[in-house]
């Protein structure tokens, strides 16, 4: 107990500075009745090793943006099975296809059975698309000011649509959004009514434009 009590002091500073209010707890707890082979646990272990976790390839057009990454979301072990739950995303299809691979061969090493489901599909950042350049002279004319032009590591509609009318011209864009995905989600109202005149604006400049 006394070295898992020096090992939580000693991480629990890095993850405070990501979430203040976080906070760990150790309590002994008795042996279970049943717990894995020994040589289960080995291969469970070295298969988590192995998995990728985390950023696997950067967007080469865009500077700092992960284009593929996986997160181990899940591992429970119990009654007898156990399952791993892994989240593989990534903006171009071949890397996504390619990441898929390398962990379905190392969880296949470890004995495992491995499906995919859930694929959402990639959507690549095109920097000289054409309703891009007609909404970033917009903004500037109607606000006096530069828009910020970001690509995020995140599912998006836009994947779907593209992969259903190849060649679309798409963009996403919307309101000021705050602690999205999580209780504290909120809006900002004010910048809803900003949102609703520039729609309005760009759809009278794509005819003449795109």
């Amino acid at each position: 107990m006394a070295r898992f009590e020096a090992e939580k002091q000693a991480i629990l500073p890095e993850f405070k500075s990501l979430e203040p209010a976080l906070s760990i707890e150790l309590q002994t707890a008795e042996q279970p009745e049943n717990t894995l082979d020994e040589k289960s646990q080995k291969e469970l272990i070295n298969a988590m090793y192995a998995a990728h976790q985390g950023d696997y390839r950067m967007s080469p057009a865009i500077a700092d943006l992960v284009e593929t990454s996986n997160n181990i979301a899940r591992v429970l072990v119990a009654e007898g099975s156990i399952h791993i739950g892994c989240l593989t995303r990534s903006s171009v299809e071949s890397s996504k296809a390619d990441l898929s691979n390398a962990l379905r061969a190392t969880f296949e090493n470890a004995g495992l059975e491995v499906g995919l489901s859930g694929d959402y599909p990639g959507w690549a950042p095109n920097m000289d698309s054409p309703i891009l350049k007609v909404m970033e002279g917009l903004y500037n004319e109607l606000f006096n000011e530069q828009p910020h032009v970001a690509a995020c590591h995140a599912g998006l509609e836009c994947g779907i649509l593209g992969q259903n009318y190849p060649g679309m011209d798409m963009i996403s864009f919307g309101p000021t959004i705050k602690g999205a995905h999580s209780p504290d989600e909120r809006a900002s109202i004010s910048s809803v009514q900003k949102y609703w005149n520039y729609v309005i604006e760009t759809l009278k400049r794509i005819p003449e434009n795109a």
